[in-house]
């Protein structure tokens, strides 16, 4: 088991719709907190409002440059050791692939899965030094199945999962845990996401049904981390389809049609 009781947590994306969900969730298990996201001024307003000494710093960071990696994880060591990562930040863009810009998909990339590497790579050293620590990708459900119009998130989200499972295999004789959360569509500012093409015209996100609560994906998500599980699937949704993927695949493109 995993007690967060005071451990420091990093929680990138920290003033999204689960990032402030994580924040406040590990703020009442006890956790120390390490709050980071793009914009600076955003980022400092968040930290001042939540008014708690277990914030521990605010820092902007751009996630989509291994600098903005480097330099995170510098400011955040000046501050004090991570027990807890959770790489948090992430961006969509939807539109069919070849219609959606090449500067907008390889942007997401970097924020979603090379972001990630790039800090596991620099964090988990001093975990496996101190043979203690838990890293924490916040995947899709996404990472499991493909979607229409979200080539780009898919490939992303597709990726972390399988780094997660492998990091999972590099750290575990070292005592540091590896957890990958899987939420389905959750009402947070990523289905405001940009559209593109002749996927926007559709407007095919405003016929999403089953959106889920982000604080009861989070409350889900720390529940399987405190117990060390590797795959968490925090709702329904994404419990159900993974099933169906497994033992009747063909079913998936039903279910899409009728919730999206």
């Amino acid at each position: 088991m995993t007690n967060l009781s005071n451990k420091t947590v990093l929680i990138t994306g920290a003033t999204g719709g689960f990032g402030q969900h994580f924040t406040e969730q590990m703020l009442a298990k006890g956790a120390n907190v390490i709050l980071t996201d793009y914009d600076a001024a955003g980022i400092d307003s968040y930290a001042k409002s939540v008014n708690n000494q277990r914030v521990l710093g605010a820092i902007a960071s751009d996630l989509s440059t291994p600098e903005g990696a480097e330099q995170l994880y510098e400011q955040s060591q000046a501050i004090g050791a991570v027990d807890v990562l959770i790489n948090n930040a992430g961006i969509a863009v939807m539109g069919r692939h070849d219609e959606v810009p090449r500067d907008a998909w390889d942007r997401l990339m970097q924020v979603n899965l090379m972001a990630p590497m790039r800090l596991c790579a620099l964090f988990s050293p001093k975990m496996i030094e101190q043979r203690s620590g838990h890293i924490v990708n916040i995947s899709s459900l996404a990472g499991w199945v493909g979607t229409k119009g979200l080539s780009a998130y898919v490939a992303s989200k597709h990726g972390l999962r399988g780094f997660s499972t492998a990091l999972n295999d590099d750290l575990k004789p070292h005592n540091v845990r590896v957890s990958a959360v899987y939420p389905y569509f959750s009402d947070t500012p990523i289905l405001d996401s940009p559209q593109y093409g002749s996927f926007a015209e559709e407007n095919r996100q405003d016929n999403l049904t089953g959106v889920t609560k982000p604080a009861d994906v989070v409350r889900y998500a720390i529940s399987g981390i405190e117990a060390n599980d590797l795959h968490i699937f925090p709702d329904s949704m994404s419990r159900n389809v993974v099933r169906l993927q497994r033992f009747a695949p063909w079913l998936i493109p039903i279910i899409e049609r009728n919730f999206a």
